[in-house]
């Protein structure tokens, strides 16, 4: 097996299992969604990362965080719904790209490059991707009560504007880790598909974790070994089975 595609399966298997790991607790909140205009706030970094010839996880993540913290500080000033001033500055991101991204690397940025990753990359990949997974673990459970009732989960005592910032930044430093692997377009499904998955055909709340995690660890190693034999971006074939995986799990749903 030649090592490229040694380092792809492990960064492959490192996101997308931590990625549907986190898409089982944003589920329950009812943020599926939220990775997506992240992965389009991310557009610039993707665009400078590409242009100067760095990772683009690594450019990513800054203009992540700079965009939740403008959607923050926007919400505040003028009390619009978060959805109103998430579209506001996604687009303004994705237009600003567009400005200065070369044409030829238009593909990499909306689809992902995970064939390319060298071992530097995937090391860094795998380690940050284990202290997201410890992260999620700490929180999971607060945020569970959360997702019930903030109410609830401050009479319990949790310090919930604590672990929302936890969640957040869990979210953010994912969602700047996807696009490498999914683009910075399909960044959501890799959260949101998995998740809805494991929703379907589990009995509990351990299946349901167990299943989001399988569901998207089997997507990255489908999608990376059916890239190896086609030739056909990675990035949507991982999304692609990821969905066959939903599709085939409505049989289950019916025979419960």
């Amino acid at each position: 097996m030649e090592i490229n595609l040694i380092y792809s399966l492990i960064a492959g298997i490192s996101i997308g299992g931590v990625s549907a790991y986190l898409g089982s607790l944003m589920l329950q909140r009812r943020m599926s969604l939220a990775a997506g205009p992240l992965g389009h706030l991310a557009f610039p970094g993707v665009a400078l990362a590409l242009l100067y010839g760095f990772d683009m996880s690594l450019g990513a993540f800054p203009f992540v965080v700079l965009g939740i913290v403008l959607i923050w500080l926007f919400e505040n000033k003028t009390k619009l719904p978060t959805e109103a001033l998430t579209a506001v500055v996604f687009a303004s991101g994705v237009a600003l790209s567009f400005l200065f991204l070369p044409i030829d690397k238009a593909e990499e940025a909306l689809v992902g490059s995970i064939s390319n990753i060298n071992l530097t990359e995937m090391l860094a990949t795998m380690f940050i991707s284990m202290g997201v997974l410890l992260l999620i673990r700490y929180i999971y459970r607060e945020m569970t009560i959360m997702s019930v009732s903030e109410d609830l989960a401050s009479v319990e005592g949790i310090n919930t504007k604590k672990y929302n910032f936890f969640f957040l930044l869990s979210i953010s430093i994912m969602v700047a880790l996807g696009v490498k692997l999914v683009g910075a377009l399909l960044t959501a499904a890799l959260v949101s598909i998995p998740a809805a998955t494991a929703k379907n055909i589990s009995g509990s709340m351990k299946s349901y974790i167990m299943f989001s995690v399988l569901a998207g660890i089997l997507s990255s190693i489908i999608g990376i070994f059916i890239y190896k034999t086609t030739y056909l971006p990675a990035g949507i074939l991982i999304i692609l089975t990821s969905a066959s995986f939903f599709l085939v799990s409505l049989f289950f749903v019916k025979k419960k």
